[in-house]
């Protein structure tokens, strides 16, 4: 029997697109959503809020255009893959289908950092991603995850690791 595979988001970017914040994929009250960071706890929107001033009450569409308009695109490692739950274990590893990072990249050249929010995003993206960018790639940047299910780190600690990655492009 063929497992069901969930599709990642289109990317969110521009072309002054200068950092890009790269998640693994999508969990199920994202997709049920049909936004980015869509989980009522997971801290992303607090954090830009915090950080760069928009507004989480916002409708997402419009929390969407303000940070994509204030230069921070959003994508996924995943492109699809299957994952019967939210946990980034829950991804299975052997249907995993990568997005086309590098091609983005080379489509918009005012990015300057990709920064990986949490260590699946990370991992992936030093597995599949990082070994075939060329040398004229942006740097990269492992953040801790955003995600409810990394409550190890306080909220403080989050936003001040994200504040300082973001402040060297933004």
């Amino acid at each position: 029997m063929a497992k069901s595979v969930d599709i990642a988001f289109a990317p969110a970017v521009c072309d002054e697109s200068r950092v890009l914040v790269l998640g693994s994929m999508p969990g199920q009250a994202s997709l049920a959503a049909r936004g980015y960071y869509a989980h009522p706890h997971n801290a992303f929107w607090r954090i830009v809020e915090d950080v760069l001033g928009v507004p989480r009450a916002l409708p997402y569409d419009e929390r969407l255009s303000a940070v994509v308009g204030l230069g921070l695109g959003l994508w996924d490692v995943v492109a699809a893959a299957h994952r019967p739950g939210s946990l980034d274990a829950d991804i299975d590893d052997d249907t995993i289908e990568v997005a086309d990072i590098a091609g983005l990249l080379e489509a918009r050249p005012h990015i300057a950092l990709v920064v990986t929010n949490g260590g699946k995003a990370t991992s992936l993206y030093q597995r599949h991603v990082a070994p075939s960018l060329p040398v004229t790639a942006p740097p990269w940047q492992a953040l801790p995850s955003t995600s409810p299910a990394h409550a190890s780190m306080p909220y403080e600690q989050k936003r001040a690791r994200w504040a300082e990655a973001l402040a060297r492009v933004l």
